[in-house]
């Protein structure tokens, strides 16, 4: 018997950094997918290949032992092998690109914890999404199950500290180009920085953190008109936040310039530091905006908002 699910990666649209002191986060899934098969099989082993590396163990091993990106496949196989005297094989195919802020980590939790669990039980998409949440912190510890609640649900998705999530209904089509300026950055370390930049200037920051509220709130709006010109001037306020915070440098200024040419805004997606860039486009200004980036040599590729989420069969 083989189980099958996918789910999409995402991108943070607006809010990243503000949202860790309580300022809302509008994410969307992006029709970029995880795609994971499991199979019970003889041996008792649980065996886990992918196009970053394979891993084979013994079932019940302490998962702080394992020093591997494939460890939460590893805790869910684990945690439904309990009284079981079988193995699974689990076979991770994936086109999400790895470490760049696209989802891809949330991506492989939720589309393991489907097919996994679904091997043993029929597990609603709640139960799905607490396990995956539950997988993704044998990686981070401290993730607030944002990314997995839309690798989940897909959409678009509002999230805050205090109220927690909540979907959008709207249904905006435009495109995003994403473009990778291929430098490793620490999530963690890109945080320290931004809290640093909080203590020396309490009073700046907590202004910083009104507008991007307000900004927001006013997204909100546009996305339920789908006037995507008036969300690029959304995109281009949202990334001077950004820079005043302090977590662009020269190469990625350079990729959000060449995104504004045509694009109607561009602007960091995720921590900053490193990773990537999205420029807002439609039809009319899609492939100007590819053509950009190419010329420059710059990894790209356009995604639309993935509406379906969470897919198995």
């Amino acid at each position: 018997m083989k189980s099958k699910a996918s789910a999409p990666g995402k991108v943070i649209l607006f809010g990243e950094h503000f949202v860790v002191y309580g300022v809302k986060a509008i994410l969307c899934a992006i029709n970029k997918r995880v795609t994971v098969t499991a199979e019970k099989m003889e041996g008792g082993k649980i065996s886990i290949q992918s196009n970053i590396g394979n891993l084979e163990l013994e079932p019940g091993k302490s998962i702080s032992e394992i020093n591997s990106p494939l460890k939460p496949f590893y805790y869910l196989a684990d945690k439904m092998l309990k009284n079981e005297n079988v193995g699974i094989k689990i076979i991770v195919e994936s086109d999400i690109p790895l470490g760049v802020g696209l989802g891809s980590s949330s991506a492989c939790c939720v589309a393991g914890a489907a097919a996994i669990s679904r091997l043993f039980r029929k597990t609603s998409n709640e139960e799905i999404l607490a396990l995956a949440i539950e997988a993704e912190k044998t990686i981070f510890e401290n993730t607030s199950g944002a990314d997995c609640t839309v690798c989940t649900y897909g959409g678009i998705m509002e999230y805050d500290k205090k109220n927690g999530f909540h979907k959008i209904e709207s249904k905006p089509n435009f495109h995003l180009v994403i473009a990778n300026s291929n430098i490793e950055h620490s999530t963690e370390s890109v945080v320290g920085e931004v809290r640093q930049f909080k203590e020396k200037d309490e009073m700046r920051f907590s202004l910083l953190c009104k507008k991007e509220s307000k900004l927001v709130e006013e997204v909100l709006e546009l996305l339920i008109e789908n006037n995507v010109k008036k969300l690029g001037t959304k995109v281009r306020e949202n990334q001077e936040y950004l820079e005043t915070i302090g977590i662009s440098n020269d190469k990625l200024r350079e990729m959000i310039q060449i995104g504004q040419t045509e694009s109607f805004g561009a602007k960091i997606t995720g921590a900053g530091g490193g990773g990537c860039i999205y420029a807002l486009t439609n039809e009319s200004n899609l492939e100007h905006t590819i053509n950009q980036f190419k010329d420059k040599n710059y990894d790209c590729f356009s995604v639309k908002i993935d509406f379906k989420g969470l897919d198995t069969f």
